[in-house]
């Protein structure tokens, strides 16, 4: 998203959000002095950084960006002037706060004024910020995928909960009226006995041969890297270096699964709200998916999984669906989508096909009223507005560390059974495979030192 374009849609979205007051300048004393501001250091300033995270948050008025930080300098410099132009425009500009630039989020989190950190950065740096964050007392707000593997997503648990951190996924489809609504049909049996669901989630094509290149002056590749394999620098392996469109890495094993955990998260996590299975997961997993048989791009792309359930619901997955989810029950069925909504310019939606946001068998069941007596689920308005809420009150944020950990683990077993020709049975509570040490051994990833979760000082 162009710098200009940005300011605009911010400002609008601020102007029209009449129940969040818009940034006002520093001089003001009372409810709005900086002292009530939650301070927030930005890692990873990418695309879904500028086009979503900062976007989404820099609006309410109880958050004040004050640091930025990114391997890539000149990413990192062009956010600083983004947040900075922002401010400028809302408060006065002799006042307005000039944003800190990093280049190793290590050193930003020794900042003691720094409340808390917006994680968005590739899926293979999620999990380990996001546990150091949290060991140094900052809340957190991550983007989804929640880990890169289901060890790391089980340490990050473990030092969220020790911590009492506030940790909001960025599963935002539960701040979507319609994805609140079908979960409340579907719970309250206006469906009849649930049995089926069917999600739509599209694959990525395959691409070119990587030819290795010069570094470039401003990236850090080797931090880039991270706890992944060491491997020749190229564009289509990393981000692009004249824009903010979709990057390569998203497409390559290394750095994730594809979009098996790239918007699976997002349609799991909504499925696991209407099945009533959010703190548990499937008992079963089987698999079939095709992956490219040249060029650097690996991920899979057409694929088809099945997952069973204790409760009795099968759930079915794959690119032959339309985008979205399908509950079907003994009575009729409901489906949503997001309909035309986008975080980000370049996500990969079949808005034709996924235009309907909200549909069901019979017209009456979504005209049906949730009574009082029956179940009504949490319904919020922003994800980033419900996690800066949830830091004031300390309360548990929509998309907790416990639920968006067990939506990101059904994305990671399937990836799994995508290199099986079996079912493979699964433990939902000791997260392991049942009898398959090979699959098993899938659950975690050698890290490259010094990078890596497991190299970092845990909690005694």
């Amino acid at each position: 998203m162009k710098r200009r374009n940005f300011i605009q849609k911010t400002s609008m979205a601020t102007a029209t959000l009449v129940s969040f007051p818009s940034i006002v300048p520093i001089r003001v004393l009372g409810k709005d002095a900086p002292s009530n501001k939650i301070n927030i250091g930005q890692i990873g300033c990418g695309r879904i950084a500028r086009s979503h995270d900062i976007h989404d948050t820099i609006r309410f008025d109880d958050a004040r960006f004050v640091a930025v930080c990114d391997v890539d300098s000149k990413r990192a410099n062009e956010a600083k002037a983004l947040i900075d132009e922002f401010y400028k425009l809302k408060m006065d500009s002799q006042k307005y706060i000039d944003t800190t630039v990093y280049f190793d989020y290590r050193e930003m989190l020794l900042k003691k004024d720094i409340d808390a950190v917006v994680i968005s950065t590739p899926d293979h740096w999620h999990s380990q910020p996001a546990i150091e964050a949290a060991l140094a007392g900052k809340d957190i707000y991550l983007q989804k995928p929640t880990s890169l593997t289901v060890k790391e997503g089980k340490q990050l648990r473990s030092v969220v909960q020790k911590k009492k951190i506030i940790l909001q996924l960025g599963t935002q489809q539960r701040a979507m009226a319609q994805f609140r609504k079908a979960a409340e049909l579907v719970r309250n049996g206006r469906i009849g006995k649930l049995h089926t669901l069917k999600i739509g989630l599209p694959g990525d094509p395959g691409g070119p041969a990587a030819k290795p290149m010069p570094v470039p002056s401003h990236l850090n590749f080797d931090m880039w890297l991270g706890s992944t394999p060491e491997i020749p620098y190229s564009e289509i392996g990393v981000h692009p270096q004249n824009d903010y469109s979709r990057p390569g890495w998203l497409r390559h094993r290394n750095y994730g699964a594809g979009m098996i955990t790239g918007w699976g998260q997002h349609h799991f996590d909504s499925a696991a709200w209407g099945m009533n299975t959010e703190l548990t997961g499937p008992i079963s997993v089987q698999a079939l998916a095709e992956f490219p048989k040249s060029g650097f791009w690996n991920v899979h792309g057409d694929f088809f999984v099945k997952h069973e359930y204790e409760n009795g619901i099968t759930v079915y997955t794959s690119g032959g669906y339309t985008n979205g989810i399908k509950y079907i029950g003994d009575d009729g069925w409901v489906f949503v989508s997001r309909g035309s909504y986008q975080a980000s310019p370049t996500d990969p939606v079949d808005k034709e096909n996924s235009s309907k946001a909200l549909n069901a068998s019979d017209p009456q069941i979504l005209n049906s009223v949730i009574g009082d007596d029956e179940i009504q689920l949490e319904k919020i308005v922003s994800q980033h507005g419900n996690w800066l809420e949830c830091i004031k009150t300390r309360n548990a944020p929509i998309s907790s560390i416990e639920k968006g950990h067990k939506a990101c683990v059904v994305c990671l077993i399937s990836d799994i059974a995508m290199h099986f020709d079996k079912k493979l049975q699964w433990d939902p509570e000791k997260e392991i495979f049942i009898n398959n040490e090979a699959a098993n051994k899938m659950l975690m990833r050698e890290q490259r030192k010094p990078y890596g979760s497991d190299y970092i000082k845990y909690l005694e």
